[in-house]
């Protein structure tokens, strides 16, 4: 009966390895359980053992990379002890008139122990054995014989550990007269219900954010030039706010998902903008809403803006005021934040985080200019909003933004 040795697996997600040697020759006689050969993997090196007693034939050479499960030797178990091993090795392989069966008791010249017989040797303290593998390599099987026929156990001399001298140990440094203590607070029924929504918000939400810059030479320049006659014609300032407001509007007309919300198994999409500004108060963030800033000019937002923002300093925010709203703005860039990824405010599906201005070098129409740059980020919910329509949609306020007549234009 043929038997056919395959190169096991020696790992998950290993597919090949290398014969690191053979330890036997093509026509040997080899015992069952003798170790044929030995493998390396990216894991580990393995020996592979005779399933059956006969005469082997090699298929791979050494140093060859093979599949695991390929058939690398065959081994012929009809054949009965060394002589029958013998007779079939001459006539297929043209092997030597005898081949001697490979095993723990054949004795043969001192060679280099295998990996596993080093192992072996070194664990029971044996420093000499007669090797019977192919090139009078040491294999596991002699080593076990030569235990068992009481080899004696003369273990290597270890090189003496040189001493080290005692570091004393410092002492740990401390603090004189230091105060420690730590205080507790009731949380306030407010910040119980930002903290459930904002769970809410990371829990029940597929939460992406997509990130752009913005160039804002443009909307500076248009300040710069009249922000006095702005403030003296409608009777607020002229912030940037506004601008994105306007420029957030028209993008999500042209993306009304964006401007979405999902109700049970139902997406729900309006003509119009309600934009949810995020302002801090001394209680905790809170997000009221500009109606219909769709239809509303640079002073219109910009009056609501200030609006909210004083109602926000003598905490006069009253729920309704944050009810509803189909899209929110939050600027962290007041309070110095160069980037971050905002979290949604439910039910909305996105929400745009506006960061600090900084001057930046940047490349403008082949040459190295200063710019104010402002990075921006989108967070959306994933499963109402496709991502190149979140990449669209912050592009569309980066473009608007860089050229701010668009925004005058309605275009």
């Amino acid at each position: 009966m043929i038997i056919e040795v395959k190169v096991p697996s020696p790992g998950e997600s290993i597919t090949e390895v290398e014969i690191e040697s053979w330890l036997v020759a093509s026509g040997d006689y080899v015992e069952m359980d003798a170790e044929l050969a030995e493998i390396n993997s990216d894991k580990a090196t393995l020996t592979i053992n005779a399933e059956k007693a006969g005469v082997i034939e090699i298929l791979a050479e050494d140093g060859e990379t093979v599949a695991v499960g390929q058939v690398i030797a065959k081994i012929d178990s009809s054949a009965e002890g060394s002589t029958a091993a013998s007779g079939d090795a001459t006539a297929k392989e043209g092997a030597a008139p005898k081949a001697e069966a490979v095993s723990g008791n054949t004795s043969s010249a001192s060679g280099h122990p295998s990996p596993s017989a080093e192992k072996m040797m070194k664990e029971k303290g044996i420093s000499e054995v007669e090797g019977s593998g192919r090139g009078g390599r040491v294999t596991k099987a002699d080593v076990i014989a030569a235990s068992q026929s009481g080899a004696k156990a003369t273990p290597a001399p270890q090189a003496e550990a040189p001493k080290k001298e005692a570091r004393p140990i410092p002492p740990m440094p401390g603090i004189a007269g230091s105060e420690r203590t730590a205080t507790r607070e009731k949380m306030s029924r407010l910040r119980k219900t930002i903290a459930a929504r904002l769970v809410s918000a990371k829990n029940d939400t597929a939460m992406l954010t997509t990130f752009n810059e913005v160039d804002l030479h443009e909307v500076m320049a248009i300040r710069k030039k009249w922000k006095e006659k702005f403030k003296e014609t409608h009777g607020v300032g002229l912030g940037y706010m506004s601008f994105f407001t306007k420029a957030v509007t028209m993008a999500l007309m042209e993306f009304p998902k964006v401007n979405g919300q999902i109700d049970e198994d139902e997406i729900v999409t309006y003509n119009y903008a309600d934009i949810g500004i995020a302002v801090s108060t001394p209680k905790g963030l809170v997000v009221p809403v500009i109606r219909d800033a769709h239809l509303m000019s640079l002073a219109q937002v910009e009056q609501a803006v200030l609006h909210y923002a004083l109602k926000a300093r003598d905490n006069k925010i009253s729920i309704e005021d944050m009810q509803g709203g189909t899209f929110s703005i939050t600027n962290g860039g007041i309070f110095g934040s160069m980037l971050s990824t905002p979290i949604l405010n439910p039910p909305q599906s996105a929400i745009l985080g506006m960061h600090n201005i900084v001057e930046r070098p940047m490349a403008v129409n082949g040459e190295v200019v200063i710019r104010p740059i402002m990075y921006v980020a989108l967070s959306y919910d994933h499963r109402i909003i496709d991502g190149k329509e979140a990449v669209s949609f912050l592009y569309r306020v980066k473009e608007r933004l860089e050229d701010p007549e668009r925004l005058l234009l309605g275009v």
